[in-house]
Parts: structure tokens; sequence; C-alpha cells
């Protein structure tokens, strides 16, 4: 449970608000499974207290013995651990590379101005092309996103391409997959842009291309996280050593007569092996939803929420980033009779913490065998640390004291000087 995404969490308190979370939590993930443990576990128990005699119990006593005794030659922490990881480290990866049209857009902002409308439908119409490529991998990878755009028309009627974007694809027959082809679209629109003399600079269509590229290089690296997979045998490695390990502890994990005389105490609830199971198989299901993360589970991305994100940018940015829509400059920050800029206290606690941070030696004396000399040393006077104005022309320092802020009552060093 990603602790971003609840409004009003308390994170002082989150260890003990996330125990009765249940989205996305161990429980709903391992519920099934250890409740079927404990189901069996149960009535083996209770067919060795009630069912057998004193012969059979003696021999079931035997396989208890020899469950206990091999129960741990498998090393299935570090499997499942090596597992985990690799698979975490895939899925972080899949994450990075998901495509976001933000710098492309403050490219072409910045190359192909304008506040006419035939700049902005230009700028516009290439950022639907980058994110129409966005939308077509998507549709190949994610099942979520397919159910949603299952078809073209489907993704012209969610306002992503326009019929005649629709006419052009399907105009290309071809056996692979074509998400790449509103890239060419991308292309000629820039190169007829720069053939008109709206690109402003010659290395500003460079610079476009070279993000269209790292663009299309994350939706083609999406393509291939969901064409190659982690090996199959890793991953039947991993399940049969993890469910063998769970079938083991229930025999090997029964409270026998003539068991361990350690344990004077009859354990009906089987507690630290429940816990045992409990993150173990945690961790394999952790691995099993991150191992696809564009599908439908309570964790996995949310990439129609990245659709629709990238479509209200691009509406916004297309518009937004021109000379009108621009914020004056403005000078009174920098005003040199004003003492800084600081963060203002806005509570008790943060100013008390703030006059009793100050700078002090915590080690002299502590390899000092003689003890006066220690005593001495730690009676000198507070440090100071020596910092330097903003006035760096003309190099002159001073020495702040941290115990108060510039304009603060009391405060005795010197005021920040920002003569540039």
């Amino acid at each position: 449970m990603n602790l971003k995404k609840t409004p009003g969490l308390d994170l002082k308190k989150s260890f003990l608000t996330l125990l009765f979370k249940w989205r996305g939590s161990l429980y709903k993930l391992c519920y099934r499974e250890l409740a079927c443990f404990l189901v069996l576990f149960c009535a083996v128990s209770l067919i060795y207290r009630q069912a057998l005699d004193g012969d059979q119990k003696s021999f079931f006593e035997k396989i208890v013995r020899y469950c206990e005794k091999y129960l741990n030659m498998v090393p299935l922490s570090f499997i499942l651990g090596f597992y985990v990881t690799t698979v975490a480290t895939r899925w972080w990866q899949q994450c990075l590379a998901l495509p976001w049209p933000d710098r492309i857009m403050l490219s072409i902002a910045m190359y192909i101005p304008g506040c006419d409308n035939e700049s902005k439908l230009l700028r516009k119409t290439l950022l639907q092309y980058c994110n129409l490529m966005a939308v077509l991998v998507f549709r190949t990878i994610s099942e979520a996103v397919k159910f949603r755009l299952n078809t073209l028309e489907d993704v012209v009627n969610a306002g992503f391409m326009t019929k005649a974007e629709m006419e052009c694809f399907k105009a290309v027959k071809a056996d692979c997959n074509l998400f790449w082809l509103p890239g060419l679209w991308f292309c000629h629109r820039l190169r007829e842009a720069q053939v008109q003399g709206r690109v402003i600079d010659p290395f500003g269509a460079q610079l476009i291309m070279r993000e269209l590229l790292e663009f299309r290089s994350r939706c083609g690296l999406l393509w291939v996280y969901d064409w190659v997979t982690i090996p199959l045998v890793y991953t039947q490695v991993v399940t049969l050593s993890t469910y063998s390990f769970v079938f083991a502890c229930l025999i090997g994990r029964q409270n026998i007569d003539n068991g361990n005389k350690d344990i004077p105490i009859d354990v009906y609830f089987p507690v630290w092996t429940v816990l045992q199971i409990l993150f173990y198989l945690g961790l394999l299901k952790v691995a099993e939803n991150m191992i696809h993360p564009l599908g439908e589970d309570d964790e996995d991305f949310n990439l129609s929420f990245l659709l629709n994100r990238n479509v209200k940018v691009i509406n916004v940015g297309t518009h937004a980033f021109t000379s009108d829509m621009c914020p004056p400059m403005e000078g009174d920050h920098l005003q040199t009779d004003q003492p800084g800029i600081h963060t203002p206290h806005t509570s008790h606690k943060t100013s008390h913490q703030l006059k009793n941070r100050i700078f002090k030696p915590k080690l002299p004396g502590l390899y000092t065998a003689n003890k006066e000399k220690a005593e001495l040393n730690n009676k000198q006077p507070e440090q100071t640390i020596p910092t330097i104005s903003m006035g760096v022309l003309n190099a002159s320092s001073y020495s702040l004291d941290l115990a108060l802020l510039p304009g603060e009552p009391n405060y005795q060093g010197k005021a920040f000087s920002w003569n540039l």
C-alpha cells in the first residue's frame, strides 16, 4: 500500500495503521493458502490425538521427526530473496520506462514558438502523435487498457486518434506491431515545420528528434519487457520450494507426545509456524504480483490514469507556453536591504528546535587519556561556522551564529548580503 495514495494518513502511526489495511495487503494475498493450511493442520492434529492407537502414534511420530529434520534442507529464504530481488528490479525498471511527454513538450515549446492558431495546432499535433504511440503500445501490453480501448474505433471515440489517422494506420499492412507509426507522422510534420521556418533554430529540430527517439525507446522497452519474461523454470523452482515447505510443515511442525522436551507446553496452535509461512507466502505473492505490473492487480501501474494525465498536460502545455501566459519578472525578493529568504516558523516546536540547534563539539576528550584535559576541552566556547556572504566578488567572510536566524530577536550575527 502506497502511503502517498492514502489522504490523511498519519505517518507517525503508519505501522499500526498499515496492519488494518486490506487493499494490496498481506492478508488479502495469503488468506486462502493460510486458511487451508490451518484447516489441514488441525485435522492432522485431531487424527493424531484422537484416532490413532499406540503403534500408529509411534509410526506417525517417526514421520514427524523425519519431516522436521529435513525441513530446512532447501535454502528457501535464499531462493525467495534472490527471486524477489530480481522481480523487484525488473518491476522498478518498467516503472522508469513509462513514457512521459513533458520533456518533448518543453523542447517543442522552446523551438516552435508562436501564439497563432496554426502554431498551437502544430505543437498539439506533434504531442498527440507521441501520446498515440504510448496508447498503441499500452493496448498491447496492458489488460486494463486493452479492455478500455479494445479496437481502434474505441481509441478514436476516446479522443486519442482522429478518424483520418485511423484510416492511415489501417492502410499499412504489416505482420508486426505498428505502435511506432505515429512517430513517422511526427517526423513528417516536423520536417514541414522546419521547411516553413517555424523551427527557430536548426539545432532545435535535432533536439526535438532526440526527445522523440527517447520517447519511442521507452515505449519499445515496455514492449520488450512484455515480450521477454522471467524464465518459467525459475518461477517453478521458487513456487515448488515454497509450497513444499508449507506441505512439510503440516507434518513436521506437529506437537507429539515424545517430542522436544525443551517445550513443556502442548501447542495446539502453531503461532511461529504460521508467521513463518505467512512471510514466505507473502514474498512469493509479492513476486507474483510484481512480475507483471501492467495488469489489474491492486498495486499494478494505472496506465489509464497516465494516459488521461498526458492528454491534460498536452492540452494545457500547448496553450500555456506562450508569451502572453508567462508571468512578469519581479526583483522585490532580491533587494539588498532584506535579511534574506528563509522559511517562516509555523509552530512553537519548530522555533524551539531551531533555538537549540547549536553546533557543539561532541568528540573532544574521547581519545584523551588525561581526564582533566578532556574536561578543559569541554569548557571551550561554542564554535561557529564561518560562511561566505552572497557578495562573492568581495570575498568577505563572517561568522554566523546558528542559535538564531537573521531577523529574530537577540540575533548577534551579521545580516546576509545579497550584493551580486
